[in-house]
């Protein structure tokens, strides 16, 4: 069994036929500006690695698949709002200062 990839661009490779296929392994990595290695890398990378692709790369990847922003990712992001951080942040310190007896 395949080990679970960080983000999506091997299926969507897969999608195409056999003819964009090979095109798009050309033409992908001149128009990112990389090399074909560093493409078949990214094509590879193990969803708990450290190693990432750059943010402006992957949604230029999105772009090119057609998909949204996040769309490529194979892990889900979890988003908070600047207004639940501060909120959190205020009872962890309400709570610390409870434990501590001040």
């Amino acid at each position: 069994m395949e080990k679970p990839r960080k983000y999506k661009i091997e299926e969507e490779m897969n999608k195409l036929t056999l003819k964009s296929y090979k095109a798009a392994s050309k033409i992908i990595p001149k128009y990112l500006d990389i090399a074909f290695n560093t493409f078949h890398n990214y094509r590879k990378l193990p969803l708990n690695g450290k190693a990432d692709i750059p943010y402006a790369t992957v949604r230029m990847l999105e772009g090119l698949f057609g998909m949204e922003s996040g769309g490529l990712a194979n892990y889900p992001i979890p988003l908070k709002s600047l207004e639940t951080l501060i909120e959190e942040e205020k009872n962890s310190n309400k709570n610390q200062m409870q434990k501590q007896g001040l």
